[in-house]
């Protein structure tokens, strides 16, 4: 089992576990991603309930992404204070307390009725929202935990490939369940997935290094915020990675809230059924693109300029999204997922290789406030992405096509300046980094010597 100590710094590792190998071997890996795989499956079903059930109440393309915006602002605003919980606290405990509240909460959903329902629609979801913004920065926190230096790569690509997978089952089935049993159920089975991801949690052990609460946690946890921030303001090689996925967000935020409205065009009169299949789709490319990257990209010299061109090869897909058809045919559905499924096959690289590397360059103590940070930065990006297109759409400035393109084009840009701007750097102060060593081993041999 590895420590905070064995993770806590870049190792450079030849030979990775496999995947059979980690989730054979490392019981605490495969009970964490047991939990978590089963509400996900849960999560996923829940959200095409609940974008069907708003665009149906609602017909409003500002209503709609006001669901993506509540996933995701709420979150923004109490990440910070969720990374202090998250060092402070046990992560095992945290999880478990998140899932059974999300539990009770989801239920809420079930009194939802008609249009004028909809603003408690809003509160209960920024209930779970929140919630949810302490369960993440856990599990992410965790991971490095519970896994060797060889085996936490895979185990992050374990990981994305499973959030992947069941967002592509989950949205597939979801849409399907939703069409045919009625979101009423959709909610309930979401809340009994997150029952059994307590259970699996339940019977994980998480080694942690945790700080000793002090009275009056929120003026300290003010004052641990700042202290995060300053590790990031100090750390530049964190600082840059942690900009990773929002540099995506500024233009994906945008182009994941159009697919729903998209599903509509290629699905009249089977709303859940289109959004379930695009978001499927979404869910195969960003499974197969952790795989891909681990595979190819075995240097990780090379991460740095590889994410920013995942970012703008994203755009680039999108950009065909804009250009074909959105004919309900089998072919013209079926040329829209396949540019979908490596638009995020490409997202999801950046996805996998930016937290491996900001896993290993942060120091267990400030990995929770970290992560939080990294999560509040995206979900801003992604909500400012998103309330632009939706404002775009609902003032009829442009037509959807025609933002579909705008957004695209804008990530396209946001991940060709990302390679010049962040990639130099990267190799300048790995080549310091080298320097550096060899001096020290230098010195050492000097000082036996004299000895």
């Amino acid at each position: 089992m590895a420590t905070s100590s064995q993770t806590s710094h870049d190792v450079d590792v030849d030979e990775q576990a496999g995947y059979i190998e980690l989730l054979r071997n490392n019981l605490n890996f495969r009970r964490l991603w047991a939990g978590t795989l089963i509400s996900y499956l849960g999560d996923w079903f829940n959200t095409i309930a609940l974008y069907t059930l708003v665009s149906t109440l609602s017909n409003s393309p500002l209503a709609l992404g006001l669901v993506f915006i509540i996933k995701m602002l709420p979150w923004a605003i109490v990440a910070p204070l969720a990374g202090v919980i998250v060092d402070r606290f046990n992560r095992r405990r945290l999880m478990i307390g998140a899932d059974l509240a999300r539990a009770v909460v989801v239920l809420g959903f079930l009194l939802i009725n008609d249009a004028s329902d909809v603003p408690w629609l809003y509160a209960l979801m920024t209930a779970q929202v929140v919630i949810g913004a302490v369960f993440q920065p856990a599990k992410s926190s965790s991971i490095p935990n519970i896994t060797t230096p060889r085996e936490l790569l895979t185990a992050n690509a374990i990981s994305s490939a499973t959030w992947s997978t069941m967002l592509a089952v989950g949205a597939a089935l979801g849409g399907l369940a939703t069409e045919w049993l009625g979101p009423e159920a959709v909610f309930i089975i979401d809340s009994a997935t997150y029952l059994v991801s307590a259970v699996f949690i339940y019977g994980t052990t998480i080694p942690q290094e945790t700080v000793e609460v002090e009275k009056g946690l929120v003026r300290s946890a003010v004052r641990e915020i700042v202290d995060g921030w300053r590790h990031l303001k100090r750390h530049a090689r964190v600082r840059r990675i942690a900009l990773a996925k929002a540099t995506w967000a500024v233009g994906g935020g945008a182009l994941v809230y159009m697919l729903t409205l998209i599903g509509d065009q290629i699905q009249p009169g089977a709303v859940a059924a289109g959004i379930g299949v695009l978001f499927m789709a979404r869910g195969i490319g960003t499974g197969i693109g952790p795989v891909i990257t681990r595979a190819l990209f075995t240097d990780r010299s090379n991460w740095p300029t590889v994410i920013g061109g995942a970012i703008a090869l994203c755009g680039a897909f999108y950009v065909g999204v804009g250009l074909i058809p959105w004919s309900p045919t089998t072919l013209g559905v079926a040329a829209v997922c396949a540019l979908v499924v490596i638009a995020h096959a490409a997202s999801a690289s950046n996805w996998v290789l930016s937290t491996v590397m900001l896993q290993k360059r942060t120091e267990d103590r400030f990995r929770g406030r970290v992560f939080s940070t990294e999560w509040l930065l995206v979900m801003v990006a992604e909500s400012v992405s998103i309330v632009l297109a939706s404002m775009i759409l609902e003032l009829d400035l442009l037509t959807l096509r025609q933002t579909v393109l705008t957004f695209a084009g804008l990530q396209i840009v946001s991940g060709l300046l990302w390679i010049p701007l962040v990639a130099p750097r990267e190799r300048r102060e790995a080549g310091e980094g080298a320097s550096s060593r060899e001096a020290d081993v230098a010195e050492e041999m000097e000082a036996a010597v004299a000895e």
